[in-house]
């Protein structure tokens, strides 16, 4: 049988939105009938596949202007997620070819292609969208911030867990709520829905990087909350600053005494667990 590993690179190496979706659709199919075997395959790329457009552009040469109210404004507010969505289908697949091994659960394994399979669902939901309005994912320039972020961390599993789920993710929990209300407002409900969905998944994969680092804190006998400061502290190139979204970041198992003391320009929150 083809392993998980192979299938997850030919998922990185694709470089059409088209055919990362198509191929993770057809490795969470195999995965969770059984036709793949959970070993590895070649090595991931440093980089994965991309397609011709957007260009890819420092951040800040990214447009600012993503007010929903005016189509203009909406076009780059969804393009902004799907360009994020497209990124985070590569994050996925990345864990599960760089960082599986024996030594972890099965459930590693199920969580990542779980996230993959959303993610791949996320970004049809926003494409769609932006072919509402006349536009596509391409048509902005975009910036390649996540994928650093994953080099980064490129050999530390807890470190890419403390930054990605735990940071960058994480940080869309805060600020897709007001993403929903503006677009809402503008009356585009179509898209609001989409968003809502997106959050609803987004609580769970912030929740699965919580588990599998607090599962390899345990397993090295280090302290979580302090372990994850530290590393974030290290490899984060986003900061950790408020406005947060306290109760989704709770559910999702993030308590506020992690992030609340990092976070230098506002008071310390309720810390309601450690």
């Amino acid at each position: 049988m083809t392993p998980l590993g192979a299938a997850a690179v030919a998922v990185l190496e694709a470089t059409t939105p088209e055919d990362k979706i198509r191929l993770t659709r057809s490795a969470v199919a195999a995965w969770r009938l059984g036709r793949l075997v959970r070993a590895a395959g070649p090595p991931p790329p440093a980089v994965p596949g991309r397609p011709a457009r957007p260009c890819l552009v420092p951040p800040t040469a990214v447009p600012k202007r993503r007010r929903a109210g005016g189509r203009a404004g909406r076009i780059a507010l969804l393009h902004a997620i799907a360009h994020i969505e497209f990124n985070a289908i590569d994050l996925a697949w990345d864990v599960v070819a760089r960082f599986d091994d024996p030594g972890l659960p099965v459930r590693f394994v199920d969580d990542w292609v779980a996230v993959a399979a959303d993610e791949a669902e996320h970004f049809g939901l926003i494409s769609d969208r932006l072919a509402a309005v006349g536009a596509r994912y391409g048509d902005l320039p975009a910036h390649d911030g996540l994928w650093q972020a994953a080099r980064a961390t490129r050999d530390d599993l807890t470190a890419r867990l403390a930054v990605v789920p735990l940071v960058l993710e994480a940080r869309g929990l805060d600020v897709t709520p007001g993403m929903i209300e503006s677009l809402a407002r503008a009356g585009d409900h179509h898209s609001a829905a989409a968003l809502s969905h997106i959050l609803s998944d987004e609580v769970g994969h912030v929740g699965a990087g919580v588990r599998w680092f607090h599962y390899l804190c345990a397993r090295t006998g280090r302290a979580p909350r302090a372990t994850w400061q530290s590393l974030v502290q290290k490899w984060s190139a986003a900061p950790v600053k408020p406005p947060f979204n306290d109760t989704d970041r709770w559910h999702a198992g993030l308590p506020a005494g992690y992030y609340w003391p990092l976070a230098a320009t506002a008071p310390r929150g309720p810390d309601r667990a450690s």
